[in-house]
């Protein structure tokens, strides 16, 4: 595709058709539950960042219908204060899903953190329990980036039986549960990461590359194959050299978009599933509400 241009994967659309979704089976299960779904996100410190997500996560919440419980903690917060919270929200009979937002500050220990949620509270997808469900390939709440890339293959008909997924990255909040959904539904897979000799050896041969590093810019057109499905989740702020601020992704876009077949934005690619996700995985623990959880 040397003249063209990559179709783009609008993953801000399919956000909102999902939330659509979402709004109408809500509404459908109110009056048999009798109150809306529930979502609380923890918050701890000032991250601006996480701010901005946590804002973002609330407005979408009030979109479907799903209550907030939103709790935004010091800094200095200890351990044990945070874990009483968790297991507070796990008795709570309005909350449905429980969202720790990372990164945390660095005196907690995350992991101790994200194994005190209630599995079928992890609106997150990342409890030791549900990460065991996809690796047997078995139903259970789906770690919300990888499974809103999944949907975005899924919603453009593109098809992952059968072809050679590179995936650039290998964290547990992306990389790894990501090539394992991608091999359920079949596909061959192959994961890059910083010990990878030669990336552009690797990344040629996809069908589909998923870059998930938190490198701007990291992978060029002449890293990618012609008519390639780039999938970006790199989300990384860079100044201009006018003095701009300005969110790129891990894949060089301009070059990258003039081989690929297929290509996500960054913003308004992967970020909006994220937060679909979030919300489905809510939904999901609502709908199995049976009153004495």
């Amino acid at each position: 595709m040397s003249s063209e241009t990559a179709s783009l994967l609008n993953g801000k659309a399919l956000a909102q058709k999902i939330q659509g979704e979402l709004k109408t089976t809500v509404e459908t299960l109110q009056g048999k539950i009798g109150r809306p779904p529930g979502l609380a996100v923890i918050m701890v410190g000032d991250n601006p960042a996480s701010a901005v997500y946590v804002r973002n996560k609330e407005k979408a919440c009030a979109k479907v219908g799903i209550a907030s419980f939103g709790r935004h903690l010091p800094t200095e917060t200890p351990q044990e204060e945070v874990e009483a919270l968790i297991q507070q929200l796990n008795e709570d009979k309005r909350v449905d899903g429980i969202l720790v937002q990372l990164p945390l500050p660095p005196h907690l220990d995350t992991v101790k953190l994200l194994h005190a949620i209630a599995p079928e509270k992890d609106a997150d997808g990342l409890h030791p329990m549900n990460l065991g469900h996809l690796i047997r390939g078995e139903a259970g709440l789906r770690s919300c980036t990888p499974a809103g890339v999944m949907r975005l293959l899924e919603e453009y008909n593109l098809d992952v039986a059968g072809k050679h997924a590179v995936v650039v990255g290998r964290s547990i909040l992306v990389g790894k549960p990501l090539a394992l959904m991608l091999l359920e539904k079949n596909a061959t897979v192959s994961i890059a990461h910083s010990r990878t000799p030669d990336l552009g050896e690797m990344t040629r041969q996809g069908d589909i590359i998923i870059a998930a590093v938190g490198k701007p810019n990291l992978i060029t057109g002449e890293m990618v194959k012609p008519g390639c499905v780039a999938i970006d989740v790199g989300i990384n702020r860079i100044i201009t050299e006018e003095g701009a601020s300005k969110l790129v992704g891990d894949f060089e876009f301009n070059s990258v978009s003039q081989v690929s077949g297929y290509i996500t934005p960054v913003p308004g690619g992967v970020g909006p599933m994220t937060v679909a996700m979030l919300l489905q995985n809510t939904v999901l623990s609502y709908q199995s509400y049976d009153g004495e959880s």
